[in-house]
């Protein structure tokens, strides 16, 4: 038996694969980056989280079909902020099926506990993310995984009945790896609620170095990264080069109504300094400061101020003149204003 296992890194992703491992089961860890986990590369701590209990990680780069499918149109809806957090949910079941297929798999596991998280984890949202995957599941590529006729029952009549998830699965219906006996139900937990000291307690005992501290890590939950989605998004059609400068830098609203992002320190310069057809990058070419973007259709106007605005978070003098490239033309100009560059800010 093989499974796969939804990884963001948190622990109770973990403590799911060790109680299958524990079983008999071969666990790969499947992590797939939406594009929103974190400002930070999480490879080397997943690595080290997945190697303490012996199984393999597999990195999945989801982001363009993310954008494309699920972010802007959930079909039950956003959160508190822009997290579509149900048909994520279901989204990264459905690519783990696709990867099932490919793997040569089994069945499917998460580390969900039932009643965690308000919006994605309540028995209604569990039902909503099935309706979803079974709607998915009608696919012709999944037909092999399941039975043809109500009278089978050596295969499941739906996708999403091969879906455990052991935090919480004695409080669940049972599902068709315990039916079948593939799983001890037994040997799985009852875990319900937002507090987690058994799971800490589990670790301690386990003597796990890596586990992530509870917490959300998605940055579509983040106020900042929200309202500018929101704005850029309604401002004009985004493309998925946009999500690297609404996560991170000062974004500000220009005059004649231009988007302007201007990084805080070298990592976002480090991060911003990527082709993005849509903006042309603002470099200062006589001192030392941060990269800036402004939408390739602003006006000149927007264009000047924006490189204004990127030199006044420079190492600059007020009244001094400074070479600044915005795309492919170049500007002689002074720094703006700081003080008054606060008016130009989404966030203030």
């Amino acid at each position: 038996m093989k499974a796969l296992a939804l990884f963001s890194g948190g622990l109770d992703s973990l403590i799911s694969m060790k109680l299958l491992k524990d079983q008999g089961i071969e666990v790969i860890a499947l992590h797939f980056n939406i594009g929103f986990g974190g400002n930070y590369d999480k490879r080397e701590y997943l690595l080290n989280a997945t190697q303490q209990i012996g199984v393999e990680l597999l990195i999945c780069d989801i982001r363009q079909q993310f954008f494309d499918n699920v972010l802007f149109t959930p079909k039950y809806g956003y959160g508190k902020y822009f997290n579509p957090c149900i048909d994520c949910h279901a989204n990264m079941f459905i690519q783990a099926f696709h990867k099932l297929v490919e793997l040569k798999a089994d069945f499917v596991i998460s580390g969900e506990v039932l009643g965690q998280r308000p919006k994605s984890q309540r028995r209604e949202a569990l039902d909503q993310v099935k309706k979803l995957i079974r709607e998915a599941g009608k696919s012709e590529k999944f037909q092999y995984l399941l039975a043809q006729d109500s009278q089978d029952t050596t295969k499941p009549q739906t996708l999403d009945e091969l879906i455990l998830r052991p935090m919480c699965a004695k409080l669940l219906e049972p599902s068709f790896m315990e039916k079948n006996h593939w799983i001890d139900r037994e040997k799985l937990l009852d875990i319900s609620g937002r507090g987690r000291n058994r799971q800490l307690q589990m670790a301690q005992d386990f003597g796990w170095k890596y586990y992530e501290k509870p917490g959300g890590g998605c940055l579509l939950t983040n106020t900042s990264v929200a309202l500018k989605l929101k704005d850029l998004s309604t401002h004009r059609k985004m493309i998925l080069e946009d999500t690297a400068m609404i996560k991170v830098g000062r974004y500000m609203i220009l005059p004649n109504n231009a988007r302007c992002v201007i990084a805080r320190n070298e990592e976002e310069n480090k991060k911003l300094d990527s082709s993005n057809p849509l903006m042309d990058t603002i470099k200062l070419m006589d001192c030392i400061g941060p990269i800036g973007l402004v939408e390739k259709q602003a006006t000149r106007e927007d264009k000047i101020l924006a490189a204004r605005l990127t030199l006044c978070y420079g190492k600059t003098n007020e009244n001094q003149n400074y070479r600044v490239l915005v795309g492919d033309e170049e500007f002689n100009l002074t720094p703006y204003d700081k003080q008054k560059a606060q008016d130009f800010l989404l966030l203030k």
